[in-house]
């Protein structure tokens, strides 16, 4: 089945919408385009104006996916683009930009389950909006990737330092601090990088910040290194392409020792949550710290 709807002027045509995406769970790519619609007003301040790496999953989430940067000549002649340099490609690629409603359920289209933005927006591309840790674990329970993010919080709190919570939707759980594009990337990956160092010190036995996965078996690793041109999170609310469908859900800290599996918030739950909460991640978007200050209040020169 399908269907053309016309948000805002343009015309977005909706394919295949009866397939399914989730075998298990009988969810259909219908669904999916629905509750990104439903959702739009919570996800959009996260994911406008910046270039997206498109993950496409065609044929669901057992089906053979693949990563698309460059969208040169494949997309609708409305959708926006940015051409942007890459140094490991050495050469110029043209990133889809989501701009609105219209250009989020085109990608959502295109198969897209997870919604992949840049942490800056094209009106400032060498400078973030915020920065962000990505606790990731490796054979090792969700319950220490929990211990990790209060040391993280620790250290912030230390720093002075605001930062927020989200589950990842997968197996670890994200924590952005708000830049309000004050510094490029640069300076944002080296005090993340001084975030990581100092929590790895407070729970060292269970923690790593070596990036190979052969030496940090069994540990939770600490990812500074995302805070780079062109990496990519999921964006807050977005769906996960794994069983049962869980959306990266934004925390508040009190919440996140109750939190059993990041897999707890589906995009079949999230709603009732959102009524009663909004958006917990607006700060993110907010009023920006101030790096030099925090390195003070940790004592680093």
């Amino acid at each position: 089945m399908d269907k053309a709807v016309k948000i805002k002027g343009k015309t977005v045509e909706l394919t295949n919408l009866q397939k399914i995406y989730w075998p298990k769970e009988k969810y259909s790519k219908g669904e999916l385009i629905e509750y990104y619609h439903l959702v739009s007003k919570y996800i959009m301040p996260y994911i406008k104006n910046r270039p997206h790496s498109l993950n496409r999953f065609p044929n669901g989430i057992n089906g053979k996916s693949f990563y698309q940067k460059d969208v040169k000549d494949k997309v609708a002649d409305w959708v926006t683009t940015e051409e942007v340099y890459s140094e490991s490609n050495d050469e110029n690629i043209n990133y889809y930009v989501c701009t609105d409603e219209a250009s989020l359920l085109y990608m959502v289209n295109l198969g897209c389950i997870e919604i992949n933005p840049w942490f800056s927006t094209i009106k400032k591309i060498n400078n973030p909006d915020y920065l962000a840790i990505d606790l990731d674990p490796l054979n090792i329970s969700f319950k220490k990737v929990v211990e990790t993010a209060f040391a993280v919080k620790e250290v912030l709190d230390k720093a002075k330092a605001k930062g927020y919570c989200k589950t990842s939707g997968a197996t670890g759980v994200h924590i952005y601090i708000p830049l309000n594009k004050k510094y490029d990337f640069e300076i944002a990956r080296e005090f993340a990088h001084v975030i990581a160092e100092l929590t790895n010190e407070l729970v060292p036995d269970f923690t790593s910040i070596e990036r190979s996965p052969a030496k940090r078996k069994r540990k939770v690793y600490i990812d500074y290194l995302q805070n780079r041109t062109g990496q990519t999170l999921a964006a807050p609310y977005s769906v996960r392409p794994r069983a049962k469908a869980p959306v990266s859900t934004p925390l508040e800290w009190k919440e996140l020792s109750s939190i059993e599996a990041p897999e707890e918030f589906t995009m079949k739950n999230i709603f009732n949550r959102l009524k009663k909460k909004g958006d917990l991640f607006k700060g993110v978007l907010g009023k920006g710290i101030n790096i030099e200050n925090c390195l003070k209040n940790l004592g680093v020169q």
